[in-house]
């Protein structure tokens, strides 16, 4: 397979309408080849059926940070602190997603606090993201489903808002609207640490959802936004997927029978997501989605989390959310593990990597899971399903 970048990519570079002295610039990772690239061997006839399955299909990542970090990983909080991080535009015209759903900064948001997750950071971010996708024509800021049709009819991605978790809304109700408002379509109740909601993953106890987080499951309800239960404590995801009235995602998660970390979900977690129709994206950061068999984290060890879950909960309820960026996304975990979720309870007994081969950014991740599954014998209604037709589906529910 030749990598091949998309005509309607004409070049542009986040932020290049400002001039060099508008804000302080950095060098930048490359976005191409940063590592040794790594393509799933196919066949002749296997390779006709991957140009198929992606003509045919639609390919939406559920949870990504298609952003551009620095080269230099030490520079990255004076990066952050500018508040323009760039997009990975060029590597996404070398991607096959046609939907992607961009979590921005969240929880390296430390503009005014290196605490994160302020308010006005949030809201800064996502502006000033959404002012820089409007100066060009490759991605577009999506809101609906019929938009994530249009960017596979004209080849280009649908770009989506999104919120790892609720802690900037404090306990103000109405700012669900207003970031519906600014376009964000799908939030976290929590990311990690507790907030006015419920509890995160990092807590030793989990109180479950609260009052406010009882009304904020309904205002999301209502609005059209979707949930995303990736962070949050098991039984306060629990009660979410009891009350809410739709459908929820856990867009970038693994089994936790797999491998014994708080980032990942225990069966009976993912059951009930699959029991309510939603759905569950299959998590690529470094360092998560490791098992027994596979304590070195690769493509190999993401998917036999996928093929768990399938055997859980049936590939009608099964999606991709990578999670990656174009950089050092180990050396950001390093920079900002008091930011980070906890780690795993066993993490002696894995492998540390410098990055995780075969979904190394968000390029690779567009075709290599599809490869993967080709090369073990998935058919292509079921690859089409988990690449983007199962997201879809809830989507329509949720947002209609």
């Amino acid at each position: 397979m030749k990598l091949q970048k998309r005509d309607a990519y004409k070049g542009y570079q986040s932020y290049s309408y400002l001039d060099e002295t508008d804000f302080r610039h950095f060098k930048l990772a490359p976005e191409i080849n940063r590592v040794e690239p790594y393509i799933v061997a196919l066949d002749e006839g296997q390779e006709a059926r991957f140009e198929r399955i992606m003509r045919d299909g639609i390919n939406i990542n559920l949870h990504e940070h298609p952003s551009v970090i620095t080269e230099d990983v030490t520079e990255l909080i004076a990066y952050e602190k500018v508040g323009r991080e760039f997009t990975g535009y060029e590597g996404l015209a070398y991607s096959y997603w046609d939907a992607i759903f961009d979590n921005c900064m969240d929880g390296t948001c430390v503009m005014s606090s290196n605490a994160g997750w302020k308010w006005q950071d949030v809201v800064h971010d996502f502006a000033m993201r959404s002012a820089d996708i409007a100066h060009q024509d490759f991605l577009f800021k999506a809101t609906t489903v019929e938009d994530i049709y249009k960017a596979k009819r004209e080849n280009r991605i649908a770009w989506f808002l999104s919120m790892e978790g609720c802690a900037p809304i404090e306990n103000e109700l109405d700012r669900i609207d207003i970031l519906y408002g600014i376009g964000v379509r799908m939030m976290g109740i929590t990311y990690s640490e507790s907030n006015a909601l419920g509890s995160g993953i990092r807590e030793p106890r989990d109180g479950g959802l609260t009052l406010f987080g009882c009304q904020a499951v309904e205002r999301m309800n209502k609005l059209g936004v979707a949930i995303d239960l990736s962070h949050t404590g098991d039984l306060t995801s629990m009660d979410v997927i009891e009350l809410s009235r739709k459908p929820v995602f856990i867009t970038h998660v693994g089994a936790k029978s797999l491998w014994n970390s708080k980032r990942l979900k225990p069966d009976e977690v993912l059951k009930a997501c699959a029991e309510r129709g939603g759905v569950i994206g299959v998590e690529a950061a470094p360092h998560t989605t490791i098992t027994a068999a596979h304590p070195r984290h690769n493509l190999d060890s993401i998917m036999e989390h996928f093929e768990y879950i399938v055997d859980l909960c049936g590939i009608d309820h099964v999606a991709f959310g990578p999670d990656t960026l174009y950089g050092d996304h180990v050396g950001l975990h390093n920079v900002f593990s008091a930011n980070m979720s906890s780690k795993s309870t066993n993490a002696e007994q894995y492998e540390h990597i410098d990055y995780i081969e075969g979904v190394e950014n968000p390029t690779e991740a567009s075709y290599n899971f599809v490869r993967w599954m080709i090369k073990r014998g998935y058919g292509d209604e079921d690859i089409i399903k988990a690449m983007g037709g199962n997201t879809l589906r809830v989507l329509k529910e949720v947002w209609y």
